[in-house]
């Protein structure tokens, strides 16, 4: 978090699904060669129709990239389940790409004339409709595209619709109930999917699943059935069984990292000066002795660099304090300079040992993982979330599961990992195709965890414009931001190129991160636009035309800021701001 750049590799290619039938060679797309003159059956930013360089006919596409924009025209169409399809188009220029969202996609990184990409897939069993893409990338030149072609029959019409959105209308320590609104057309039944699985099939628009985990969270999504086939999936909606145990936090709190080792300009904060209003304190950082050693070190910042440093004794008695009125103090691991890669299971015992050593000399509540640059990253043929295979990942999993279980359930775990290793994984997942292999990696690690994690707080900072849920891609620094990525972590997402999808979150364990001020990082949000955000978040109000899959979240965890020392070298501005509306929300 000191200095942390979010670095967007223009070499990330994209997605996909799959499933089995073979299909009949037909271009199911509309103006596939935009001969109408005009982009009608498309949805373009910064795209226009031009008559000069086309590959056939009198038009093609110009898409006007941008520093922020890589104008990308795409076109939602309806198809049939488990189907094979070939996309397909010709284009010029470089950096351009042809996909599917949420699937395959290829790419050329230069092409003076026009050349042909071509891409194929299969539908999911339930899936009728794709999106297909084509567009540049940032800071390159416009380039264009001509003569694209969805080769496959279309959709069947004669399927039941897509049924509505389920809803959680009760829970138990082992049940999850379920209702939703009925499909139309012909129904035989509704089968209810736990991600690919179905769980329950019934002829109802109720469901009850049972024989689940103590405190556990499991996300659901409907689709009906008949004679003809099935429909798509429903949006999904996460419910979370009882019996969980409280983790002695205000229903909204306030989170901020204290550099407890450094001071990075800002000064530094004794802990007895940190304000009453952070619920969460995170020391930054402990660091590793060496990147793969998993040996990690404490070492608070020394007097020359913060002359108002108190003693150890001081510093230990000002911890006791904060916990004594119900305050949470955490070591939190890495940050920008502590690269943190536990390679071999000696790595992971020492990280494990050396972890557990800070907790116990400082009496600390908890632990929070800030991994970043190249801690976590995926090796080639690791595309499953759910059963990871990547020693850095395994292992890292494996030294928090024996944390948590080492200090009972009160342990409180946090990680706070950028928006690259998190949500660009709904368009990028790892090092397919030669993109960068650190793309989505935190998704398994969160994964494993969901169930003794207290809360992820995702750094909307330092980020690149990253695609939301709604396909629209989300520039930092405004309420639109936070609302769209806040959404992806609590309805959960398809992990690019995978055919599987990352269940959401429960309310309670999501926060998201900011900078207190301008100086503590590219990003910074006015208070109005994060109270907005969090009207939206909590309340479903105020949301600027976002519609939130995953619904309102009334028990949305709280803020995060890098950090407490830039807060107050600012005058509070994020403390002062924050805390009042996060203790006035519902």
């Amino acid at each position: 978090m000191r200095s942390r750049c979010l670095a967007v590799v223009l070499g990330l290619v994209l997605l996909l699904v799959g499933g089995t039938q073979t299909a009949q060679a037909a271009n199911v797309l509309t103006n596939p060669g935009f001969e109408t003159g005009s982009l009608s059956g498309w949805t373009c930013s910064g795209g226009s129709v031009v008559s000069s360089p086309v590959r056939s006919g009198g038009y093609a596409l110009n898409g006007a990239v941008s520093s922020s924009d890589y104008a990308q025209c795409s076109q939602t169409v309806s198809l049939q389940p488990s189907t094979a399809y070939t996309l397909s188009g010709w284009v010029r220029g470089s950096y351009v790409y042809l996909g599917v969202t949420g699937g395959a996609s290829t790419w050329t990184p230069a092409a003076s004339s026009y050349t042909q990409l071509s891409v194929s897939f299969t539908t999911g069993a339930s899936q009728t409709s794709v999106q297909v893409y084509v567009h540049g990338w940032y800071g390159q030149p416009a380039y264009q595209a001509d003569d694209i072609s969805l080769d496959g029959p279309g959709g069947n019409p004669s399927g039941p619709g897509v049924p509505g959105s389920p809803s959680v209308t009760g829970t138990t320590n082992s049940s999850i109930s379920l209702s939703w609104g009925a499909s139309s057309g012909t129904v035989t039944g509704y089968r209810v999917y736990e991600g690919s699985n179905v769980v329950q099939t019934v002829t109802g628009t109720t469901a009850t699943v049972s024989g689940l985990g103590t405190c556990t969270s499991h996300t659901y999504s409907v689709a009906a059935y008949n004679g003809t086939g099935e429909s798509a999936k429903s949006a999904a909606v996460t419910g979370t069984t009882g019996g969980c145990t409280s983790t002695g936090l205000p229903k909204h709190a306030l989170i901020g990292y204290l550099h407890a080792s450094f001071a990075n300009g800002s000064g530094y904060v004794r802990m007895a000066d940190v304000p009453a209003e952070w619920n969460i304190i995170n020391l930054a950082f402990g660091e590793p002795t060496s990147v793969t050693s998993g040996d990690i070190r404490f070492n608070r910042c020394p007097v020359a660099e913060c002359p108002n440093v108190e003693s150890e004794a001081e510093f230990v008695s000002a911890i006791r304090a904060k916990q004594a009125a119900g305050k949470k103090v955490l070591i939190s691991i890495g940050g920008a300079n502590g690269q943190v890669q536990l390679t071999t299971a000696a790595a992971r015992d020492a990280f494990v040992s050396s972890v557990s050593a800070i907790i116990d000399r400082y009496g600390l509540d908890g632990l929070d993982i800030d991994f970043e640059g190249h801690s976590l990253y995926l090796n080639a043929g690791d595309t499953d979330f759910r059963n990871p295979t990547t020693p850095v990942i395994v292992n890292l999993i494996s030294a928090l599961k024996s944390l948590k279980a080492k200090y009972s359930a009160n342990f409180v775990l946090t990680m706070a990992p950028e928006t690259f290793f998190v949500q660009v994984g709904y368009q990028f997942y790892g090092g397919a195709g030669g993109g960068d292999n650190r793309t989505g990696s935190y998704l398994p690690v969160i994964h494993a965890l969901r169930d003794a994690l207290t809360v992820l707080h995702v750094q909307d900072y330092n980020s690149g414009p990253v695609m939301g849920l709604d396909n629209q891609y989300h520039t930092m620094g405004g309420a639109d931001f936070h609302i769209a990525m806040t959404d992806m972590i609590k309805a959960g997402f398809p992990v690019a190129n995978t055919g599987q999808t990352f269940p959401g979150l429960r309310q309670d364990q999501i926060a998201f991160g900011l900078p207190a001020a301008v100086s503590a990082g590219n990003g910074y949000t006015a208070p109005a636009a994060v109270h907005q955000a969090l009207d939206c978040l909590v309340k479903g109000q105020n949301c600027g035309g976002y519609s939130l899959r995953g619904g309102a979240s009334p028990a949305f965890r709280g803020l995060m800021t890098w950090s407490i020392n830039w807060d107050r070298y600012y005058g509070w501005e994020f403390k002062n701001s924050h805390a009042p509306y996060l203790a006035a929300l519902p």
